[in-house]
C-alpha cells in the first residue's frame, strides 16, 4: 500500500457510523482457502460467510492455536466492540482497506476509565492487521481509544486509527506500523510499547485557532531508563491546530523522530513538560534529518529536546528498534 498524501477527513468516518449495515446480499469477495499451516474463516454483515460479527469470529478460534487464523472481513462497518483476549494467539484481521473495512465503537473515558474504551482491544501475541480501520466514535471532549494493544509481537500494515484524544493505546509489547493512517488532537499516540512506525500518516484534528498548546501527536509512557519508546521513520505529519510532537506523560519518556515530513501545525517549541520541568533531565526527545516547515528552524525548540547524530539516531532507524528480525514477517 502507498502511504497517503493527503489527509482522510474525519468527517468520512463519521458519515460511515450513520450508515446502516450493507443490505446487499451478493458476495463477490471471497477469503482464500484454508491451508496447513493457516486457518480462514470470514466474517461479513449479510451472512455471506462464517460469522456476521468479528467477535463472534474471535470467539470460534482455538486457544493458543500454533497456526494462524485469518479472520477475513468484508466491507463494512462493524459497529461493536471487539476483545481479543491473551488465548486467542497468532491472529491475523485482514480487512478490504482502510476505507471500506471499519470497526467502531464509542466508549468513553469519563464513563467507563480511559484504559478500557477501546473498540478493540488486543491481549493476545502475534496479532496482525491488514488493510482495516479501528475507530472510536465518541467525539471529543474525553478519552477514547480506538485500539488497545497490549500484546507482542503485533504489526499492522495498511490501517487507520481514528479518534480525538488518546486514538491509539500502544500499550506494552514490540509492535510495528507500516503505511497506516493515525488521526486525533490531544496524545493521539499513546502508552509504554516498543514501537516502529514506518511511512505513517500522523493526521492533527486539533482546533486550527485554539489557544496552544497541550495537543500532542505522542505522549509516551516509559517509565524508566529501559528499551521501550516510539521511533517514527519517513512518516508525514498533517493536519491542523499548534500542537507539539510529543508530551513528557512519564518521566522517562521517548520518542524520535527520524526523515519526517513535519508541517507548520508543529510549535516551534516542539515539545511539552506537561507542568514536570523535573522530566526534562530524563526525558529523550529526539529529532533526525527531517523536513518542512515544522523542522527547519530549531532555534525555539526546547533545550531538552536533541537534534540527533548519526550515531545517536541509527538505533531508532530500523526493525533492530524493535527487535523484528526475530519475529516480524514480510507483508503478504
Amino acid at each position: 500500500m502507498v502511504m497517503m498524501k493527503s489527509p482522510l477527513p474525519l468527517f468520512f468516518f463519521l458519515i460511515v457510523l450513520q450508515l446502516s449495515p450493507i443490505t446487499s446480499q451478493t458476495c463477490n469477495v471471497k477469503p482464500p482457502p484454508s491451508t496447513e499451516t493457516t486457518s480462514v474463516i470470514c466474517v461479513d454483515q449479510n451472512g455471506c460467510c462464517n460469522f456476521t460479527t468479528v467477535q463472534a469470529a474471535v470467539n470460534a478460534v482455538d486457544a493458543f492455536s500454533q497456526k494462524m487464523t485469518i479472520i477475513w472481513i468484508n466491507t463494512g462497518t462493524y459497529v461493536e466492540k471487539v476483545i481479543v483476549p491473551e488465548n486467542k494467539t497468532n491472529l491475523t484481521f485482514q480487512g478490504q482497506g482502510l476505507q471500506s473495512t471499519i470497526i467502531s465503537w464509542n466508549d468513553r473515558g469519563d464513563v467507563v476509565g480511559t484504559y478500557l474504551t477501546g473498540s478493540v482491544e488486543v491481549y493476545s501475541n502475534n496479532f496482525i492487521a491488514k488493510n482495516i480501520s479501528f475507530m472510536n466514535g465518541a467525539g471529543p471532549g474525553t478519552q477514547a481509544v480506538a485500539i488497545r494493544i497490549s500484546g507482542d509481537k503485533a504489526a499492522f500494515w495498511g490501517c487507520g486509527f481514528l479518534g480525538n484524544q488518546d486514538t491509539l493505546l500502544d500499550d506494552e509489547g514490540r509492535h510495528y506500523f507500516k503505511d497506516c493512517f493515525i488521526q486525533g488532537t490531544v496524545d493521539f499516540i499513546f502508552g509504554g510499547a516498543t514501537s516502529l512506525y514506518e511511512n505513517c500518516e500522523l493526521n492533527s484534528i486539533a482546533n486550527a485557532t485554539a489557544g496552544c498548546c497541550d495537543a500532542a501527536i505522542t505522549a509516551n509512557g516509559r517509565e524508566k531508563n529501559d528499551t521501550t519508546g516510539f521511533a517514527f521513520v519517513n512518516c508525514n505529519i498533517t493536519g491542523t491546530g499548534r500542537i507539539n510532537l510529543g508530551r513528557a506523560w512519564r518521566p522517562f519518556a521517548r520518542v524520535v523522530f527520524s526523515f519526517t515530513t513535519i508541517s507548520n501545525i508543529i510549535v516551534p517549541e516542539g515539545w511539552n513538560d506537561m507542568g514536570h520541568p523535573e522530566r526534562q533531565e530524563t526525558v529523550f526527545f529526539g529529532e533526525y534529518q527531517n523536513s518542512g516547515d515544522g523542522a527547519y528552524n530549531r532555534t525555539k525548540r526546547v533545550s531538552y529536546s536533541r537534534n540527533l547524530t548519526d550515531t545517536e539516531a541509527a538505533p531508532f532507524l530500523t526493525k533492530a528498534f524493535i527487535n523484528g528480525d526475530q519475529w516480524l514477517q514480510p507483508f503478504a
